[in-house]
Formats: structure tokens, C-alpha cells, sequence
């Protein structure tokens, strides 16, 4: 049976209506908008994550000079405190370089250096019972205690982003559009790389 010319008209008008979500589909089963989606998360968590690091920095100052005023005999353990905080702040990892081992596993070694020369510089608190009970050493310490436990919570998220955004780029129909569009390479997750870097320094006493 012919279709009349009004008919062909409106099968064709019926056709590209349809074919436009089935394109806007298509686009998106191939990793348009899922792996840019993925690798913006990702971004984010990771400005998160060096976010609770400057957190923590900032609090270093004070905790030391209240710390340097009870016990001024801890100048090695106060001075390594200071150095460490100096070279963690110095390096900065961008949004771009998430895909750089090397920087990331720099970041994340200054970053487990300050850690223990914190542990160590609490750990010296327990000599000195009127610093243990100074209000403003009380007040650094519970902030202190807040910042760790933010910092083990957007370290796990952006790992958890990342492995998201590897996974995407890595599964069909997604690693079409990774490789050919957005040329999406692995992201590096989180990890310590010295031993008792991963473990927050202990602030409780």
C-alpha cells in the first residue's frame, strides 16, 4: 500500500522525533557525558581531600606555639613538626595532574611525614599535665581530632570516586567515548607510602 504524500510527511516527522532520544541514548552509552560526569566527581573529592589536609595545616601553628609554651625542652620534636608542615604545604596537586603517580605519591608521603611528626609531638603531651589540661590546647586538640577524621573520610571518598572514573573508562561501551572523545586516562588513587601514614595521629588523652 503507497502512503499519500501527508502521510510520508508525518512518518518522517515520527521518525526524527524518535531518533533523537535514540541518538541522545546512544551519546550517552558511549561515554559523552558518563566519563566527563565520572571524572568531574572525582575532581571534586579530590579538592576535598587537599581541602581537610590545609585544614589540618592551619591548626599546626597554633598547636605548636601553645605546645612550645608548656614544653619549650620538645624544640627538636616542634621544629620537625614545623619542617614537615612546611614541605606538605609547599606541594600542590592540581585537578590535571591526578593522573601523575609520582606526584600523588609525593603529595601523599609529605603529607604521612607530617602525620607522624604530629604523633610524635602529641605523644610528648602526656610529660606535661598543665599543657594536657590547657583550655586552648583542649580546644586545638578536639579540632584536630574533628580534621583526621575528615580527612580518612575524603581520602575514602576520592578513592572511591576514582575507582569509579577507572572503572567507567575501562567498560564498554563507555571506553568508546574515553578513548576517541575525551582521550580519559587513569586516575591515581590515595594510598600511604610510608608505614603508619595511613593511621591519624592519636589526640585523644
Amino acid at each position: 500500500m503507497r502512503l499519500h504524500e501527508g502521510e510520508n510527511y508525518m512518518l518522517s516527522k515520527f521518525t526524527k522525533f524518535l531518533a533523537v532520544p535514540v541518538l541522545a541514548l546512544a551519546l550517552s552509552a558511549c561515554g559523552i557525558n558518563s566519563v566527563p560526569t565520572a571524572e568531574e566527581q572525582a575532581k571534586a573529592k579530590w579538592a576535598d581531600v587537599e581541602s581537610t589536609y590545609q585544614r589540618r595545616a592551619d591548626l599546626i601553628p597554633n598547636l605548636v606555639e601553645t605546645v612550645k609554651g608548656f614544653a619549650a625542652q620538645e624544640q627538636d620534636t616542634l621544629t620537625a613538626v614545623v619542617e614537615a608542615r612546611a614541605k606538605a604545604t609547599s606541594i600542590q596537586v592540581s585537578a590535571d595532574d591526578l593522573g601523575d603517580a609520582s606526584k600523588i605519591q609525593e603529595y601523599a608521603a609529605a603529607q604521612g611525614q607530617l602525620s607522624q611528626g604530629l604523633g610524635r609531638l602529641l605523644a610528648t603531651v602526656e610529660a606535661y599535665p598543665d599543657l594536657k589540661s590547657n583550655q586552648n590546647f583542649l580546644a586545638l586538640q578536639s579540632q584536630l581530632e574533628g580534621t583526621e577524621n575528615r580527612i580518612n573520610v575524603a581520602r575514602r571518598d576520592y578513592n572511591e570516586a576514582v575507582r569509579q572514573y577507572n572503572t567507567t573508562i575501562r567498560t564498554f561501551p563507555d571506553i568508546i567515548g574515553a578513548k576517541i572523545i575525551h582521550g580519559a586516562e587513569p586516575m591515581e588513587p590515595f594510598a600511604a607510602t610510608t608505614e603508619g601514614a595511613d593511621e591519624a595521629p592519636t589526640v585523644a588523652f
